[in-house]
């Protein structure tokens, strides 16, 4: 059994969802101006682990 989030902290994790959303844009963006492969690769890593991120405060959000 799950309890119900507060408003603050719904309030919070829809500010973290903002944040990591940016940061995914952002992310994604740069990666096509990059040109060396190592820093292009921790970037990809950056993509994949914020977008597991944003499913997982998907699915508190969800879950209340």
């Amino acid at each position: 059994m799950q309890k119900a989030l507060g408003v603050h902290e719904s309030l919070e994790l829809h500010e973290l969802l903002t944040f990591k959303n940016v940061c995914l844009t952002k992310s994604s963006t740069m990666m096509g101006l990059v040109n060396c492969e190592e820093l292009r690769g921790l970037m990809q890593q950056d993509v994949q682990a914020t977008k597991q991120s944003i499913q997982q405060i998907q699915n508190l959000m969800q879950g209340q």
